[in-house]
Parts: structure tokens; C-alpha cells; sequence
């Protein structure tokens, strides 16, 4: 893979020319960012930025502004190579919050296998309706030890609007759902987007990290999409390694709560 030509593609199509990821979000371009602004349910934040060191600082209180007065919390998400160099120094000088590393990965979906294999006991359950949701989401508070209800509200209505870009599936032990994993695709890009990967930990080695990355993977071609994409954690990194994903840079979300 030429990384170089990946990460200006990832760029443009996914950062610079961003749509909004449902229809109640808008994106804004001002200031020398793109952001997105929409409902208290909805990912708020900064997805590009294009700054100097003499502009940096009256942008990022631009966003502030923004933000606060629609009344939302929101993400400026950072990339390594994201300019000035000292933006993420300035980002906490303004009162933003930095949340864990991730690092980008990518693989073209030709390089991905698409069998699924699961273990003995274990069936697929793909998610349609708020009951399934909860299925996923019960993974989620086990598997992440955190309740994202605004993610499970976010599928559910981008499913009900365009289903075709959208997927989620859990990975069902009898009636004990133990892992979970959902797929974003963005129409006018190369790109699908692999999300909220989890499995609880008494199940964890035994390959359904693996088989539900397959499982979108074989979506995703099936859809016409060229390439996966995934903010991987340290802990599911090794694992997207060894499928043929290649890591393209960094990303940290900073996080700015009104006081």
C-alpha cells in the first residue's frame, strides 16, 4: 500500500470534504476548520483543521464559541499530522481534555479475508431494532466498561434513513450476546469505517474480533467500498496487524465541556 497516497485520500475524502453523518448534523466549514454541528445525540466536533501558528489560537476559540453557544460538548480530533505542531499544546492551553491515543489503520478490502469462522456455540445476530441495539450495547458496558446510548441512537437512525450505509451485528452465545461490532459506509468516498469492535473479556481469544471484522469486510466489498478503516486501540491493534491493516497515523480526540 502506498501509505502516503492513502492518508491524502483519507484526508480529503473523509476530513476536508466530510458530509454529515446523518441527517439531522450539519457540516460547517469556517475559521479554517470543518466541523460538524447537530443534536445533543449526534458526534460533535472538528474533523479538519488547516492552521498556522498565528491564526491557531483565535480558530480554536472560534470553535469554542460555536460549540457553547449551540449549548453541545464536542471533539476536536487530532491527527499527528495535523499543523501548527503545537496544536495539541494549544488545545489544552483553551481548556480541551485529551482522551486516549488510536492509531489509524487501513487495508484495502481485497486484502482482507472475508470467511467468517466462529467458534462452536456462537451465532450472528445482525442488529435492525432497538432490541438488538441493546444486545450490542450490553456488550459495549461490558466490553469498554463505559454506556454510549447516543451511539446506539445514532445507529438506529441512520438505519432507519439510508440502511444501505450503515450495519451492526452481535455475536451471540445461545442468548448471551458476548461480542459486538458495527460498520459506517460514507457515500462518495473509497472508505468504510469499522466501529465499536468489543468482546467481553471471558470470551476474548478465541477469534470473534477476528470473524466480525471478516463479517464487515465481506459487507463492505459486497457494497463496493476500497478500503477499511479503523481508529484502532492498543488493544485490538495486533490483531487488525496480522488481517493486513497498515497503520497510516495517530488520532486523539481532545474533548472541550463548557464549564
Amino acid at each position: 500500500m502506498d501509505r502516503d497516497m492513502v492518508l491524502a485520500l483519507f484526508d480529503r475524502q473523509m476530513r476536508q470534504d466530510a458530509r454529515p453523518d446523518n441527517t439531522g448534523a450539519q457540516i460547517e466549514r469556517a475559521d479554517g476548520v470543518v466541523r460538524q454541528v447537530g443534536s445533543g445525540d449526534d458526534w460533535n466536533g472538528v474533523l479538519w483543521s488547516d492552521l498556522d501558528e498565528a491564526g491557531a489560537d483565535a480558530a480554536i476559540a472560534a470553535q469554542v464559541r460555536r460549540f457553547t453557544a449551540a449549548g453541545r460538548d464536542f471533539e476536536w480530533k487530532l491527527y499527528a499530522h495535523d499543523r501548527p505542531a503545537d496544536l495539541p499544546a494549544r488545545l489544552l492551553a483553551a481548556g480541551f481534555a485529551p482522551e486516549p491515543e488510536e492509531t489509524v489503520m487501513v487495508a484495502a478490502v481485497t486484502d482482507v479475508a472475508t470467511t467468517v469462522e466462529l467458534p462452536d456455540g456462537i451465532h450472528l445476530l445482525p442488529i435492525t431494532d432497538a432490541a438488538s441495539a441493546e444486545l450490542m450495547a450490553e456488550v459495549h458496558r461490558s466490553a469498554f466498561g463505559e454506556d454510549r446510548p447516543e451511539i446506539m441512537a445514532g445507529f438506529l437512525a441512520r438505519f432507519a434513513e439510508a440502511p444501505e450505509t450503515t450495519a451492526a451485528v452481535v455475536a451471540m452465545a445461545g442468548d448471551v450476546p458476548v461480542s459486538a461490532a458495527r460498520m459506517e459506509i460514507y457515500p462518495g468516498t473509497d472508505f468504510a469505517g469499522l466501529w465499536s469492535g468489543g468482546t467481553v473479556p471471558e470470551w476474548r481469544g478465541r477469534g470473534l474480533y477476528r470473524a466480525l471484522v471478516a463479517f464487515r469486510a465481506r459487507l463492505a466489498a459486497e457494497r463496493g467500498c476500497r478500503y477499511l478503516q479503523v481508529d484502532a486501540s492498543d488493544q485490538s491493534r495486533p490483531i487488525l496487524l496480522r488481517l493486513g491493516f497498515v497503520p497510516l497515523t495517530t488520532t486523539t480526540p481532545y474533548v472541550y465541556r463548557p464549564r
